[in-house]
C-alpha cells in the first residue's frame, strides 16, 4: 500500500472516531434580552431567584458575579442558573420574553456561568 493512501486511511479513521455534535447539541446559555426594560428584567429576576429556584448566591455583594451591579447582568446570571438546572426537566429560557439563548459563553473575569449538557 502506498504511503499517501495509508495517510488517507489514517485520516479517515481518525475523523470517524472523533465525536461530532449534531444539531441541537451546541452549548447554550440563557441571558437577558438587550431589548427588555429593566422593570421587566427585575420581575423575572425576582421570580428566578425566588420561586424559580435559581442559585443567585454568586450575584450577591462580595460574590464573583456581583459586578457589574446591573439588573441586566444579574438577570442574565439568574436566568442561566435556572435554565441550566431545569432545561432537562421542561424549564425554558423564556421569562415572559425577557431572555434569549446564546452559544457564546457569557462568563467574564471570575464570574463563571454554568453549562449543563
Amino acid at each position: 500500500m502506498s504511503i499517501p493512501l495509508q495517510w488517507i486511511l489514517i485520516a479517515a479513521l481518525f475523523l470517524a472516531t472523533v465525536p461530532h455534535k449534531s444539531a441541537g447539541e451546541f452549548e447554550q446559555w440563557c441571558v437577558a434580552d438587550e431589548q427588555t426594560p429593566d422593570d421587566e428584567l427585575q420581575a423575572a429576576l425576582d421570580w428566578a431567584c425566588g420561586r424559580g429556584g435559581a442559585d443567585c448566591t454568586p450575584i450577591q455583594v462580595n460574590q464573583p458575579c456581583y459586578l457589574p451591579n446591573t439588573v441586566r447582568a444579574h438577570a442574565s446570571y439568574a436566568f442561566n442558573s435556572y435554565y441550566q438546572r431545569f432545561k432537562n426537566m421542561g424549564g425554558s429560557c423564556y421569562f415572559r420574553g425577557a431572555a434569549m439563548t446564546t452559544e457564546l459563553d457569557p462568563s467574564h473575569d471570575s464570574c463563571h456561568y454554568d453549562y449543563s449538557p
